[in-house]
């Protein structure tokens, strides 16, 4: 931007929108970066409502010196979307699926499609849109085209560019055209008429006039076909694509039809704001799927083997080295996914196969196998089918966010992991590769797209050191000069961005060069256009996120993080936007984005806000910001990132400790000690509990009580059970003569509100020949830590870890009724106590079961008898607390209310409830909860029959389902009590 926009423009333009418009310092902060190592403040955010918007902010970056940065997902990986003008954010408002035709296999859609939604939906019509990047269940399609994606089945369905039929585009002059399909007779007529015009010719007519000067001449065209990526190299995007252009008619004979979408496809939104994308889409692929995953000692032996594997047409072939497989060793959800992993291989090669017979499949399998062997490649050949193949490639995708896990400032960096050659060429280029990095005393890591020529080699950079960005530099310019020797693509799909821009005249030379700087002036006389990419890119080791030998202090926390300090966990985002999923595309993070759909709300939102203070801020405590405060507002603590974040990112525990530090400058909110002293104020409750209920049961007092406590005046409260769970066990006649033993925890929710759920888990437990015996313990701290107070809660953890250590063991485990304070045990434990308690918390931790889990573990050791339970035919929807999905799974849950022989269970694929603890109570998280609970679980229930059991372990999602629904939902331990005969 050529000058900078004052405040008070900015305001009169934000009156003049539908849709929202930001100029604070907290938004213009979260969309400073994307996935990539860039970092520039925008001067605005503009979150749009209708093409008219659009078009008025086109005017006023034309009128005011500004520019248009288009943006869905953010998760470029070149720096596409990061830079200094109004970031224009179409992901919220542009998501409509605008028409399928079925007969002639096209789609028409807005810009903010998710890919996997869009083929969601084209599934019901037998219908699929290819192009899948590791990213398809955020990435949209506007962005896809801007960057030309592909992925790892680009082998059979090419790149977005060989699907873009039309696009609807706003023009930098703020008109609206439409690009298609234009025959030969067409185009030389519309250039003739543009011609004509002389002086009135509009900017469409210039634009046409210009490509056609620029193709027409045989210069051009000798140097274009001389100079780009070879034709044989299916995934490129290096620069505009003037050589695929230059493959249509009239300059090339029997061409294919002159298209400008060409053109658009990769441009990075330099050169128009598409509003409209029509792309073709294919017939479903072949049911089933086979997968021959082979394993290598060495990256060199699996790409030669790969070249005989492409010999067999397969739908995708592609590597993982031996630094990705250990990454996975260490993240919860993928090291489930490592099932078919043997040993430690240097390399695993996984070819699909597809087909409508599975004995075809397993007659190719074997005829590679066989040639693989004769080659003396390979020595073990898994084969994988049906539902598990999609837990193979979740373990491949997950190879970019698991790269961010590695301890300290070295992070595998996105610098020239996007390089393409001809798949023949391949070997010897990763030769000459690693050829360059040993000389320079790096190594990186292998992954993806073996069988498109193209492998993702990230280095091990500190970006934060002088010697780190030396490197960064250092690389490239060495591996440009390489792709450029072996007539490849420097970005075969991540596109040119930041990063790559700068080599754009090596790759494609001088002549060519500018033949593209003209290509961007036509477009874009005034430059509004997403400035500084593709041409005229600044150096790229500018505008990074880290500056060299910057210094941050020490952070002093009371969790525990490791190898790492906290800001470093936070960084171990990289922004690849995993958050952004919709509730269709299942798992639990984030609940307040699947709601909202605001990136203010996801879980790279707070990470972006937390490390920028952290870094930046010149505050003796670099914790107290409200900017942080505003961001973390909204995280649930749901826990979903700590397992559905590949980069593992603990969101709930870093929002944990920034309130335990912000708290120490601006004191602990009333409503939040409230909270956290629930087990202590229920204590004095108990004492009279008929008043307590008297007050929060009857609706007009509740209201007055919940207003004056900062709660929602429509939220109901739990009682207090008559009784406390505890007096209850003491006064009770013990069951004598029983074999087997189990400690049960007294949770605080069970002990005071869920007495009645205790007693029945007491009598199960004793009917199945247990032994209940409740260990001398206090609260868990779950309430203490959902509000920051960790003080507390390390009290109460080191007394726990005290007095339990002796006395639980894998004989004598710990179980617990309520996931999330049972749970504190395995999570937060560990990471609070002492150092000389770590162990004792460790070994407790391996021994704490949650009663679903517990019963699990009995079933499998067959030391449960089923006959105990009745054979009536019943109906189960269960679902999961988020904790218990996070740190277990819903497996154990399903498996104990699976006991009674003719108990069906089926999961209700809900993510978070919404309540979240006391989240969904508070009066301005009420609505938010509500529409977390309205994405699948409320609906779900609405559906379903009086007979149908509703399940939920948590006491939080029982309210919330009650609240949302008014069924009543039974804890696992219900259910067993009353099957039992």
């Amino acid at each position: 931007m050529s000058q900078k926009v004052s405040n008070q423009l900015l305001a009169q333009l934000a009156g003049t929108l539908e849709g929202d418009f930001h100029y604070d310092t907290v938004m213009r902060t979260l969309y400073a970066t994307d996935a990539s190592a860039y970092r520039e403040m925008p001067t605005a955010v503009a979150i749009p409502k209708s093409v008219e918007d659009i078009k008025k902010l086109i005017a006023f970056a034309a009128n005011n010196g500004s520019s248009i940065i288009p943006r869905t997902a953010g998760t470029s990986l070149a720096g596409q979307v990061v830079g200094d003008g109004i970031v224009v954010d179409v992901s919220k408002n542009f998501t409509k699926i605008l028409e399928i035709n079925k007969d002639e296999h096209w789609v028409r859609v807005q810009p903010g499609v998710v890919r996997d939604v869009l083929n969601m939906e084209l599934k019901k019509h037998g219908l699929f849109f290819g192009p899948e990047t590791s990213t398809a269940n955020r990435a949209m399609i506007g962005g896809m085209v801007g960057n030309n994606s592909c992925g790892s089945n680009s082998v059979v369905y090419g790149s977005t560019r060989d699907h873009l039929l039309e696009v609807h585009a706003i023009l930098a002059d703020g008109s609206e055209t439409v690009f298609k399909s234009t025959d030969k007779v067409d185009f030389n007529t519309l250039v003739a008429t543009a011609q004509q015009k002389n002086g009135s010719a509009t900017l469409l007519d210039k634009i046409y006039l210009k490509t056609n000067d620029i193709l027409s001449d045989s210069k051009n065209q000798d140097e274009i076909r001389a100079e780009f990526p070879k034709p044989t190299i299916e995934r490129r995007n290096t620069g505009y694509a003037l050589d695929m252009l230059l493959n249509c008619e009239p300059f090339t004979p029997n061409g294919k039809a002159f298209n400008m979408c060409e053109l658009i496809a990769g441009s990075e939104g330099t050169l128009c704001f598409i509003t409209e994308i029509k792309i073709h889409v294919n017939d479903l692929p072949p049911k089933e799927i086979g997968l021959l995953c082979v394993h290598f000692n060495t990256i060199d032996e699996a790409l030669r083997a790969n070249l005989i594997a492409m010999k067999y047409k397969p739908s995708a072939s592609e590597l993982m080295d031996h630094y990705i497989l250990e990454c996975t060793k260490a993240n919860p959800e993928h090291r489930q996914n490592r099932f078919f992993v043997e040993g430690d291989p240097g390399a695993l090669l996984v070819v699909e196969l597809r087909d409508n017979d599975v004995a075809e499949i397993e007659k190719q399998a074997a005829a590679i196998e066989a040639e693989m062997r004769a080659a003396g490649f390979g020595y073990h050949f898994p084969r994988v089918y049906g539902a598990d193949t999609k837990r193979v490639w979740d373990l491949r995708k997950a190879g970019l966010g698991l790269l961010s896990n590695l301890p300290g400032d070295e992070k595998a960096v996105a610098v020239i992991e996007d390089t393409a050659v001809d798949v023949n060429d391949l070997p010897e280029f990763i030769k000459e590769f690693n050829e360059i990095l040993a000389a320079n005393n790096m190594y990186c890591v292998h992954y993806a797209h073996a069988g498109s020529g193209e492998l993702h080699l990230r280095p091990i950079i500190n970006l934060k050191t002088e010697e780190g960005n030396k490197q960064f530099r250092l690389i490239a310019e060495e591996i440009a000069t390489l792709v450029k020797k072996f007539k490849g693509s420097l970005s075969g799909e991540h596109g040119d961005g930041r990063l790559r821009g700068e080599f754009i005249k090596q790759m494609v030379g001088d002549h060519n060069y500018q033949l593209m700087k003209e290509i961007k002036k036509v477009w874009d006389p005034k430059n509004i256009f997403n400035p500084n990419k593709i041409v005229d890119t600044p150096p790229m080791d500018t505008f990074l996120r880290y500056t060299p030998g910057q210094t941050t202090p020490e952070f002093k926390t009371t969790f525990r993080f490791y190898d790492q300090d906290i800001l470093q966990h936070a960084e171990q985002c990289n922004g690849s936007g995993d958050c952004r999923k919709t509730h269709l595309s299942g798992g639990t993070m984030c609940p307040s984005y699947m709601a909202t759909r605001n990136e203010k709300e996801t879980t790279r939102a707070r990470a972006n806000i937390l490390r920028e203070f952290l870094t930046r801020s010149d505050k003796a405590n670099r914790f107290d910001h409200e900017e942080i405060k505003e961001v973390m507002d909204l995280c649930l603590a749901c826990k979903g990132c700590k397992s559905d974040c590949p980069s593992n990112v603990d969101m709930a525990k870093l929002k944990m400790e920034f309130l335990h530090q912000y708290y120490k400058d601006n004191g602990v909110p009333l409503r939040s000690k409230l909270i956290a002293n629930f087990s202590k104020l229920s204590k004095v409750a108990s004492y009279v509990p008929w008043a307590y209920n008297l007050v929060f049961d009857t609706p007009a007092l509740r209201k007055i009580a919940n207003n004056i406590v900062g709660f929602h005046p429509e939220r109901t409260m739990p009682l207090l059970a008559k009784e406390t769970f505890l007096n209850w066990n003491k006064k009770r006649s013990k069951a004598t003569g029983l074999s087997k033993k189990v400690y049960l925890f007294a949770d605080e929710f069970t002990n005071y509100n869920d007495v009645e759920i205790g007693k029945k888990a007491v009598e199960l437990l004793e009917k199945l020949g247990y032994e209940v015996v409740i260990p001398s313990h206090v609260e868990s701290g779950r309430p203490q830590l959902s509000k920051g107070l960790l003080d507390d809660a390390k009290a109460l953890a080191t007394k726990n870890v005290t007095l339990l250590k002796d006395v639980i063991s894998e004989n004598t485990p710990l179980v617990g009724i309520e996931p999330s304070a049972i749970l504190t045990f395995r999570d937060e434990y560990p990471d609070l106590v002492d150092d000389n308690l770590l162990e004792d918390a460790r070994k407790l931790a391996k021994n704490t079961f949650m009663v679903e889990e517990f019963f699990a573990k009995e079933i499998d050791a067959k030391r449960i008898d089923k006959s105990l339970f009745t054979s009536e035919k019943r109906l189960i929807k269960l679902h999961g607390h988020c904790q218990q999905k996070s740190l277990s799974s819903l497996v154990p849950a399903k498996k104990a209310l699976s006991l009674p022989s003719n108990y069906e269970v089926q999961l209700i694929p809900s993510g978070c409830c919404g309540m979240a603890g006391s989240f969904g109570y508070e009066k301005e998280h009420f609505e938010l909860s509500n529409q977390v609970g309205e994405l699948v679980l409320f609906p779900t229930i609405r559906q379903q029959p009086d007979e149908v059991i509703i399940a939920a372990s948590g006491t939080s999602c029982r309210h919330q389902i009650h609240d949302g629904t008014g069924r009543t939902a039974l804890h696992a331990v219900e259910i067993l009590h009353a099957a039992l005969i």
